[in-house]
Parts: structure tokens; sequence; C-alpha cells
């Protein structure tokens, strides 16, 4: 592959959990949203579902670079506030993302089949986990990520920061 592409299609190796929280503030915003015209029946919930999984997919194929969200916090957001920065191993925040763009594929499709009960639940489960990372830091991704390295599903090279980092 070349190597322009493969540097594109990485993830860093440490995030700033500064940013990570932000970003889970922006997921909390806009699943909101989603939720309310899910309970609405409004036919607007697939522009923002669809602004929501994109975001998701942006972030675990490429980080931040082509996330509006990401790029926002990122570049704009994080520099102007003072908060010290704080890094932590970027594979598990990644696998977060994975597990967030699942959630939110899972609400459209089952909304798309009119199981609107189960796209509810769905996005309130991805609201609830958006909320325990942007308010008390909480990555309920990095711990099942820890979890799986533990039980030898996911091998410790994938993450060697992992190993000693206490999620």
């Amino acid at each position: 592959m070349n190597e322009n592409l493969t540097n594109f299609f990485s993830f860093p190796e440490l995030i700033n959990e500064v940013s990570a929280r932000l970003v889970a503030i922006g997921v909390l915003a806009l699943s909101s949203v989603v939720l309310y015209l899910l309970i609405d029946n409004n036919n607007y919930v697939l522009i923002f579902l669809s602004i929501l999984i994109y975001g998701f997919l942006a972030r675990v194929s490429s980080g931040p670079k082509i996330s509006p969200l990401a790029l926002f916090v990122t570049k704009l957001l994080v520099p102007r506030l003072n908060f010290k920065e704080k890094l932590v191993p970027g594979p598990p925040k990644r696998f977060a993302q994975g597990i967030g763009l699942i959630f939110s594929l899972s609400t459209a499709i089952t909304f798309l089949i009119n199981l609107n009960s189960i796209s509810i639940i769905l996005i309130s489960t991805l609201i609830l986990f958006a909320a325990l990372e942007a308010f008390i830091g909480f990555c309920a991704g990095c711990k099942v990520f820890k979890l799986l390295m533990n039980i030898g599903l996911i091998p410790n090279d994938v993450c060697e920061k992992c190993s000693n980092y206490q999620f």
C-alpha cells in the first residue's frame, strides 16, 4: 500500500484525553438530537444519523484528520482552552470509536426497518456512554479493549503502552 495512504489511514498512538472528552460532548449533543427526532418520528433523523455515522467512520479510519468534529476540537477548541494535556493510548480510543460506529449504524438500520423502539434503545445507550466519557472520563470501549487484551483476543503488540496503563 502506498505510504501516503497508509499514513492517512493511521490512528494516533497517543490521544489527548481533553480532546477525546470534548469530542464525546459533540457526540452526546448530536446523539441527543437523533434521540429527539426518533421519539418525534421525524424523517430528518437520517440526516443527523448520517452525520453521526460519518464522524465515527472518519475517526475510526484516520483519527481526527477528516472528522469535522474532531478537527474543530483539536485544531480550534483545545488550543484556546487552558487545560493541561493528558496523553492516553490511542488504540483503545479507536476501538471505542468503532463501537460508536456500530451503535450508530445499528440505530440507522433499525430505524429504516421500522424498529423504532430498538433504535431509541441503541441511541440512548450511545448517549449514556458518550456522557460517561465526556463528563467523568470513563471510556467503556477502552475497558473492553483492555479486557480483550487481557484474555488474549487483542495481541499485546497492538498497544504496547496499554499493558501498563490503567483504564
